[in-house]
């Protein structure tokens, strides 16, 4: 089954000699970013404000799925400047001081720096923000957070990535090359932009998955064609997710994610303002503010004389991303496109059952966050968000991804 079926059954004017190019043009976008805001979550599928308001639906010529995404493939948008709303509605509990502190915790732990991008941004995965963004070129690029009397921000410019809280005084600075061609033009470490969200979308795009242009909209003042993208398979959460494309840049201006569950979206984020032009120059400079404390990268090549604090120093040991997957036996993934789901050993038992007073605390308080469920696996315990779902089962082994809990159990059954 082609992988834009539905939208030519439906009548629509496609390409179907230039299937090749469209998955060429596919993999392309999925390349090419534009370095702008929002963070990933889980499995890199999440990203990030309540819908924002379309005014109005713009008269625009015909456009075909296929020459819709080909369009995003070309786009070559080197400079803009502008604000995203994002937020993100997983549905999780609400921990209060807990979730702060455990967030807190994670920031503090990775290299010792509440300015660290991979720690800072995870405060993203919950709520409502407003971020500013900027970029001139593969190498300069700026993203920053707004907080209530606060700023972060991720500004690289050249070889040089900075990363400053002013909330803590704290900036963290790395060294990246410069980016060549065809390279992502962003540090790996910047959240995600609707550009970045919907090459992620596009990536999944198989047979599985049905793929229409859904009308037009208006976002940031911009015309623009609505593309949706919904799985043709029953068991993920994933309901539907929509990408507004600017009818004139290509860009993607706006990206929503609802659940199958329905309500709110899961995740929406959008600009409400947009210009395409090149930036002031000095919007990508960042000295050191006095006083602040400055941690280096332990992967930056060389030591500048930094203009910050005296207290600047080499980070500590902290886990790399590559890191994380140690300890897994055997990770692996089931099923396939929007019902995959991964599946690994810890190594260890699955709940913590604790005969002391504290081991006993933590037990109930996190089983009272999860289903129990029993098969031929034996028992477990489904941790859900509206989105992401996970089985630990009392063994120790995890089934975890986009896709229900009836899904988990059922390929939990099928391993057994």
């Amino acid at each position: 089954m082609a992988p834009y079926e539905s939208d030519r059954t439906a009548g629509a004017e496609g390409l179907p000699d230039e299937a090749d190019d469209v998955r060429a043009g596919r993999r392309k976008a999925a390349r090419y970013v534009v370095p702008v805001a929002v963070v990933g979550v889980a499995a890199a599928t999440i990203g990030l404000v309540p819908a924002l308001a379309d005014s109005g639906d713009p008269s625009l010529p015909k456009i075909t799925a296929e020459q819709l995404i080909e369009k995003i493939a070309k786009s070559d948008v080197q400079q803009l400047s502008g604000t995203v709303k994002v937020s993100t509605d997983l549905g999780l509990p609400s921990l209060g001081g807990l979730e702060s502190g455990m967030l807190s915790g994670v920031t503090k732990g990775s290299g010792g720096s509440s300015a660290d991008p991979q720690s800072k941004l995870m405060e993203l995965a919950s709520g409502t923000h407003t971020v500013r963004v900027a970029a001139d070129g593969p190498d300069k690029a700026k993203v920053s957070v707004l907080e209530n009397a606060a700023e972060y921000s991720i500004i690289h410019n050249g070889n040089d990535v900075w990363a400053y809280d002013s909330k803590s005084n704290e900036v963290y600075h790395s060294t990246a090359p410069a980016a060549e061609k065809g390279q992502e033009k962003a540090p790996k470490d910047v959240p995600t932009t609707p550009k970045q969200l919907a090459d992620e979308a596009l990536k999944s795009v198989d047979d599985t998955t049905s793929v229409t242009v859904d009308g037009t909209a208006q976002v940031a003042g911009r015309d623009a064609y609505k593309l949706l993208i919904k799985p043709k398979q029953s068991g993920s959460t994933v309901g539907a997710i929509t990408v507004a494309v600017d009818a004139k840049t290509g860009v993607p201006l706006k990206f929503t994610l609802v659940p199958t569950s329905g309500g709110a979206a899961v995740v929406d984020a959008g600009f409400t303002q947009v210009a395409f032009a090149k930036p002031a120059a000095s919007t990508f400079d960042f000295t050191p503010p006095k006083g602040a404390k400055v941690t280096e990268s332990k992967d930056s090549k060389g030591s500048k004389d930094l203009k910050g604090s005296k207290d600047s120093k080499a980070p500590e040991s902290a886990p790399s991303r590559g890191d994380l997957g140690k300890g897994l036996d055997g990770l692996k993934t089931v099923g396939k496109g929007w019902s995959t789901i991964a599946e690994f050993d810890t190594g260890g038992q699955g709940m913590p059952s604790g005969s002391s007073s504290q081991g006993g605390n933590v037990s109930g308080f996190l089983n009272s966050l999860g289903d129990h469920v029993k098969g031929k696996f034996g028992s477990g315990t489904v941790f859900s968000t509206r989105l992401v779902n996970a089985l630990i089962t009392d063994d120790g082994k995890v089934y975890a991804g986009a896709v229900t809990k009836d899904a988990l159990v059922k390929a939990a059954n099928a391993a057994h």
